[in-house]
């Protein structure tokens, strides 16, 4: 398995999550349900490339690049 950030994820790619980095950030993105062992679906990148839109546990979530950047996963 590669692994890389969910910020480098191409349109329609799938991943599990595998840590968050930043300490600060972490706490906002599990309580929105982005926890290690999760599978993760890139289902819209904005056109200007910011934000992105992923698939996790069953609904839709909108993330900054920089936050998405913070979130390591290994493809599948």
């Amino acid at each position: 398995m590669q692994q890389q950030t969910l910020a480098e994820l191409k349109k329609g790619e799938s991943a599990t999550i595998e840590s968050i980095s930043d300490s600060f950030v972490s706490q906002k993105l599990m309580e929105m349900g982005v926890v290690p062992g999760e599978l993760v679906v890139l289902e819209k990148i904005a056109p200007l490339g910011d934000p992105i839109a992923i698939s996790i546990s069953g609904y839709t979530l909108s993330l900054r690049k920089s936050e998405a950047a913070t979130v390591l996963v290994s493809k599948n």
